[in-house]
């Protein structure tokens, strides 16, 4: 693990009262099953819409992947699926969707159902221990879910074992702006606003206030990139948007990495209907 200045809080996320890497997975389920029915439209308003520009940005950033036919995404911690739903748009590549929330997939299902993006199956998966081969494929990504993860260097090893060697990881996370009047306001609005906004509107305040604390605990994007460097991913980088709020941080898996024999009979249908 690289040495950061946040020392044990840099290993994974503890949502308060958490002891141990699987308490914080259980209260992190517990979260976001508590608040799938109001996500979205929180996720909309508290963000001005913005969500809804970064996840589409991602997908441009990524569309050389998403245009080849044969390519295979996988979109792990996908929550009620936007950024699936993005990723599938920009291309022709088959992607699947995965989350250890139950009642987020069930919202999935719905939109695409209803033919918000394109039919794409979506899987209750933990991205600690994920049920797909070694080499499966071509892209992984994750966006506003990887802070989330009881274990952050497991989480990429795990992301990297399912990639294809020359496969490319792309993380979409939130990050704090540096100090001054837009990081300021960025501060004030994200620890005091919003808390209250999402409370209110999703009747669970401790998981909105447990977005900003997530936030201010996370990696900086260099931080970040170092991380990625240490379990063995080429190319590292981060793009910085929106005065520094969020960032996408991509790398590529090295040729040379290989994995374990193949796990038999696993299939890419949805599991959480």
């Amino acid at each position: 693990m690289i040495a950061t200045g946040k020392t044990e809080l840099s290993k994974g996320t503890r949502p308060d009262g958490a002891t141990n890497e699987a308490d914080a997975s259980r209260k992190v389920r517990e979260m976001f099953t508590q608040i799938a029915p109001r996500y979205d439209l929180l996720n909309h308003l508290l963000s001005l819409q913005l969500d809804r520009v970064w996840r589409a940005r991602t997908a441009r950033k990524l569309r050389t992947i998403l245009q080849r036919p044969d390519a295979v995404v996988l979109d792990l911690c996908c929550g009620t699926g936007d950024l699936a739903f993005a990723l599938k748009k920009k291309g022709r590549a088959r992607v699947i969707g995965a989350d250890f929330a139950h009642t987020m997939l069930v919202r999935a299902n719905e939109k695409s159902a209803a033919d918000l993006g394109a039919a794409i199956p979506f899987l209750e998966s933990d991205a600690l221990q994920l049920p797909f081969a070694d080499a499966s494929f071509d892209l992984v990504t994750a966006a506003f879910g990887f802070r989330n993860l009881a274990n952050y260097e497991a989480g990429l090893r795990e992301m990297q074992r399912v990639l294809k060697p020359s496969g490319t990881i792309g993380i979409l996370e939130f990050t704090e702006p540096p100090a001054g009047l837009f990081g300021d306001f960025y501060r004030w609005y994200f620890r005091k606003i919003l808390p209250r906004v999402g409370g209110a509107i999703s009747g669970d305040a401790a998981a909105y206030k447990y977005l900003p604390s997530s936030v201010a605990r996370f990696f900086r994007p260099e931080e970040l990139c170092d991380l990625m460097r240490t379990v063995g991913l080429q190319n590292v980088e981060a793009a910085v948007w929106t005065g520094g709020t969020v960032a996408l941080h991509t790398g590529v898996k090295s040729v040379g990495l290989s994995g374990r024999p193949a796990p038999a009979n696993i299939s890419f249908q949805s599991s959480s209907q």
